[in-house]
């Protein structure tokens, strides 16, 4: 048999600095080909349609909607594609949206280039892939007790400096019930007071300021 075939990658990302550094990386590599490149979801969700790549590497933030959501609209078309969350952000909230979404692994876009394109081979090869670090911190909050979608709108009613008064009048509940939300959320959280819930939240990336 001739040369091998190629790795095809896909990078979706808006920020043209890792771009550039992403594309390098992959045209170093005499077993991978960059087939395509997307600054957004719908993009991305096009772009994919378009090429089917082997491989995609997307980024969690993107400008119209997260990458996770990306991901879920890719494969809810294409349940085979094979993607890599890559990201500055660790909170183990998304981390676990991620891989309850389909996510073949999820990396920080501070590890050093060898160790993306050796999970880029880890993924093409059908397999998962967590680093120590992440793997540490979803740990570490496995076994908490997670926030109920109504609690997580209080923290964020809370993030925006609302007293419970106003976030009352905001969710249509009574001041009561705001007070019991916010006695389970520092309960769950394990916090002092709102400013630190509001702190975990969002380093946990329960919630973004």
């Amino acid at each position: 048999m001739g040369e091998a075939v190629k790795i095809r990658v896909f990078s979706v990302d808006d920020h043209p600095l890792v771009h550039e550094g992403i594309a390098t990386v992959i045209r170093n590599q005499p077993d991978m080909s960059l087939v395509a490149e997307a600054v957004n979801g719908r993009e991305a969700v096009q772009r994919f349609r378009e090429h089917t790549p082997d491989v995609t590497l997307m980024d969690l933030r993107l400008p119209d909607m997260s990458g996770i959501d990306a991901m879920i609209a890719i494969r809810s078309e294409f349940p085979e594609a094979r993607i890599i969350i890559l990201t500055t952000f660790a909170g183990d909230t998304e981390i676990q949206r991620a891989l309850e979404a389909g996510a073949r692994a999820y990396l920080l876009k501070s590890m050093p280039p060898k160790e993306l394109v050796e999970a880029i081979r880890q993924v093409h090869a059908g397999k998962k892939r967590i680093p120590a670090e992440i793997a540490a911190h979803l740990a570490e909050h496995y076994s908490d007790e997670t926030l109920t979608g109504r609690e997580i709108d209080v923290l964020k009613q809370i993030a925006g400096g609302n007293r419970n008064r106003d976030i009352a009048e905001k969710l249509f509940i009574s001041e009561e019930t705001v007070k019991v939300h916010i006695k389970h959320i520092m309960e769950k959280l394990g916090a002092a007071d709102r400013t630190q819930a509001v702190a975990i939240g969002v380093r946990r990336g329960i919630i973004q300021l």
